[in-house]
């Protein structure tokens, strides 16, 4: 049975956060609670991404910095595919279980162009503007985003500022942001395993809905003469797939595009979500802080283009992906206590099962319940593999949570040993006073205490 790691309840906070204060109370039954000296257990400072990519330079080779022309030539099969399984919709009276199969592999056809339109746009293929451009409007328009926006957004904003808060398009919301968005409350007031089965859905869509979002936000922005480019970057692939839909019918056309559609944000999205939002936000845009990397089969590797290795790709964007296993092997090397990953599928659960609101940079929270949530780097891996064992792939077990116990309790793993190669550390967050009595009888009236248990 799918479990959720039981976050820690604490006593309401204001939007502006809390206050440090001292004292922690360890307590032996909860893998959480700090031994002696975890409350002031050091954890890695944050690197610049130049100090990463220094470092990986002087051991891989040259070579891989190079584009990779050749890769132009993926455009052939996943075009036929797209193609072939829409003329076959359209021109064939179909069973509609057929017509379904078939919206599926157009779907995963449409996901590939788009993670692959996203290494073209980054100069690891083909570096002439005019070439690079129109491969990448053609491998992004199922989404009807154009290669202008899509620069701006993704490798301008997103690399430029993973993680930072306000600057970051694909950043999530801070609690203060929550109070001010009645809708994003309204969210939080739905029950947490529907909200969990929501936001899963929501992927289908969720591409398609952010890249609108993006249009608005940055269009103002360009100059005049940039405008009219992207808004007909936007708008010629909405009315191709308007006009497909009008020669072929509105019951041909949801399996030919709408269902395709749904599948194809679902993919991509189901990467992208986990690239980040479980990371903490970062001042200093640190990749093997800020991003996490999952493992997949390696024949979806190749049908996604490594899309994977996400921390890599962070790393070096103008690399081939072909090369991300490379570099994979490399940053697990040289910085195995910082280095992030987990299978996809756990990633994605944590993703739906928990909050996407930061309460601070380095913890998540749902507003309503007052449950807390540390992040990757800060004791969300040891929250989500506690009572795994060596199961490298069994679901996260459930954490109990204690009386008296509040956010204020560490929240982040004790420190690897210090070793000639660590990396800087810094002190951990201080933390605060335990909840009153009062606080605690109110927790248990919602059902946030747990009773003493140990975790197997």
């Amino acid at each position: 049975m799918l479990t959720t790691p039981e976050p820690r309840r604490r006593p309401y906070r204001s939007p502006e956060g809390i206050p440090s204060s001292a004292g922690s109370h360890p307590d032996d039954g909860d893998p959480l609670a700090p031994d002696a000296t975890a409350a002031t257990s050091p954890e890695p400072t944050l690197q610049p991404l130049g100090e990463y990519t220094r470092t990986l330079k002087r051991v891989l080779p040259r070579h891989i910095f190079q584009p990779e022309p050749w890769r132009i030539l993926w455009l052939l099969p996943l075009l036929a595919v797209a193609v072939a399984g829409i003329v076959a919709v359209a021109r064939f009276d179909l069973h509609w279980g057929i017509d379904l199969a078939l919206a599926v592999v157009i779907g995963q056809a449409f996901a590939s162009l788009g993670l692959f339109g996203h290494e073209v746009l980054h100069g690891s293929v083909v570096r002439t503007p005019w070439l690079r451009n129109l491969a990448g409007q053609i491998c992004l328009w199922p989404f009807a985003i154009g290669p202008r926006l899509w620069r701006r957004w993704h490798n301008v904003e997103h690399h430029g500022h993973t993680q930072e808060h306000g600057e970051d398009p694909d950043a999530m919301h801070t609690l203060e942001e929550f109070h001010a968005r009645p809708a994003l409350q309204y969210v939080y007031r739905i029950a947490p395993p529907v909200r969990a089965v929501l936001t899963l859905l929501s992927l289908s869509v969720w591409f398609s809905l952010h890249s609108v979002q993006m249009l608005r936000r940055f269009l103002p922005e360009m100059p005049r003469r940039e405008r009219p480019v992207v808004v007909a970057q936007f708008l010629l692939p909405v009315a191709s797939w308007v006009a497909l839909g009008a020669w072929m019918g509105f019951g041909d056309w949801v399996f030919a595009y709408l269902v395709p559609l749904l599948v194809a944000n679902f993919t991509v999205m189901s990467y992208i979500v986990t690239n980040h939002l479980l990371s903490p936000l970062t001042p200093v845009n640190d990749p093997l802080a800020n991003s996490l990397s999952v493992t997949v089969p390696r024949w979806v590797d190749v049908l996604h283009f490594n899309f994977s290795h996400h921390t890599e790709h962070h790393v070096f964007p103008g690399l081939s992906s072909k090369y991300a296993p490379l570099v994979k092997q490399w940053c697990k090397t040289l910085w195995p206590d910082r280095y992030h990953e987990m299978p996809h599928w756990r990633a994605l659960w944590l993703v739906c099962t928990t909050p996407r609101v930061y309460e601070r940079p380095t913890a998540l929270i749902d507003p309503v319940r007052q449950q807390v949530y540390p992040v990757l780097g800060h004791g969300l891996e040891r929250l989500a593999g506690a009572g795994t064992g060596n199961r490298a792939h069994s679901v996260p077990a459930p954490l109990p949570v204690f009386a008296g116990l509040t956010d204020g309790t560490q929240l982040s793993p004790p420190a690897a040993p210090a070793s000639d190669t660590a990396p800087p550390q810094s002190p951990g967050p201080s933390a605060e006073r335990p909840a009153t009595r009062t606080a605690d009888r109110r927790n248990r009236r919602r059902g946030g205490v747990a009773p003493r248990t140990t975790t197997p």
